[in-house]
């Protein structure tokens, strides 16, 4: 890079981080998984944040206070969740994963119910999942500002459907998000920020598995848990965004996913995502996500599978940048 264009890339670095914007960082170097993981006493998630290796896990939500799919903001500092005992209308729970210190963005629009999360990849806005309370004609994919929980903006409509937000591009052009409509009909789909250009980039019919694909860092590939077969479990797989390229990523050993739900042996795989230098997947794999689950990482070839955690109940992955140094 020449040093006029490292200059201009480092000033404005420095004043996203003075106003408090996350920096998005293609290439940033991986850093720890955050996850949610089933509290029976609770009945529901919290938050956990873990180093790949599976060395110093720990819980970063309250005792007594819920969590659920933890999303990083990409410096690597903070994270965003998508449902939280501490915003039970709607909105986001945003902790700092080294003090514990947090702040809720509420849902502002008494009209709405809007779980939010998904840090947008310059950490101004968060993806929200939202339901009209009284008219289901509001239904679809919002985003709000991660400041205040403000400035709601439509991206998609869905009256009487759910339209389930997955991930942004790493330009923050595009989202893709998983399609209900009134009938129970399923779909991934891709769409641009403004609501324009949507495009369903699976078959119909696909056994999606819920809740969640991820986009690589290097822009073209989206990586998804699905059903090969009636009877199976889930397993992972990788489409490139424009719907092409559809294949199975071929977890070893081959036992590892996928095997029929009448094996007591057999596990699906989960709630897929990416190292942040696009190298390696991470996912769950378990038979029932708030009982056996736990969290691995493999290569994108499906080579060198790893067990991260190990006590259960453990679901909805996320793999966080390094933090830049103070």
């Amino acid at each position: 890079m020449r040093k006029i264009e490292l200059g201009l890339l480092l000033a404005t670095m420095a004043v996203a981080v003075a106003a408090g914007v996350a920096v998005a960082r293609p290439g940033a170097a991986n850093g720890q998984i955050a996850f949610a993981r089933f509290n029976p006493a609770l009945g529901d998630t919290q938050a956990y944040v873990v180093d790949p290796d599976g060395t110093h896990e720990r819980r970063v939500s309250g005792a007594s206070e819920t969590a659920e799919c933890p999303r990083w903001f990409s410096d690597g500092t903070r994270i965003a969740t998508c449902g939280s005992s501490g915003v039970p209308f709607g909105g986001s729970r945003i902790i700092d994963v080294d003090t514990g210190a947090f702040r809720d963005v509420g849902g502002l629009d008494g009209a709405v119910f809007n779980p939010c999360g998904m840090p947008s990849p310059d950490g101004s806005r968060l993806l929200c999942e939202t339901f009209g309370i009284d008219d289901p004609g509001v239904n679809g994919i919002h985003t709000v500002r991660s400041s205040d929980g403000g400035d709601l903006q439509q991206v998609t409509s869905n009256p009487g459907g759910d339209d389930v937000p997955f991930d942004w591009s790493p330009d923050g052009k595009r989202i893709v998000f998983q399609r209900f409509d009134d009938g129970g009909n399923e779909g991934l789909f891709v769409v641009n920020i403004n609501g324009q250009g949507v495009k369903r980039i699976l078959p119909p019919g696909s056994r999606i598995t819920c809740c969640a694909a991820g986009w690589s860092p290097q822009r073209n590939d989206i990586v998804l848990s699905m059903r090969a077969a009636p009877g199976s479990h889930s397993s992972i797989w990788i489409v490139h965004s424009d719907g092409s390229d559809l294949h199975r990523v071929a977890v070893q050993p081959e036992s590892a996913c996928g095997g029929q739900t009448t094996d007591p042996s057999a596990d699906g795989c989960f709630d897929p995502g990416w190292s942040p230098d696009g190298t390696k997947l991470v996912f769950a794999k378990g038979q029932n996500g708030d009982v056996d689950a736990n969290i691995y990482t493999v290569n994108v070839d499906g080579t060198g599978l790893t067990q991260v955690t190990t006590t259960g109940g453990s679901q909805s992955p996320d793999w966080g940048t390094q933090p830049l140094a103070h």
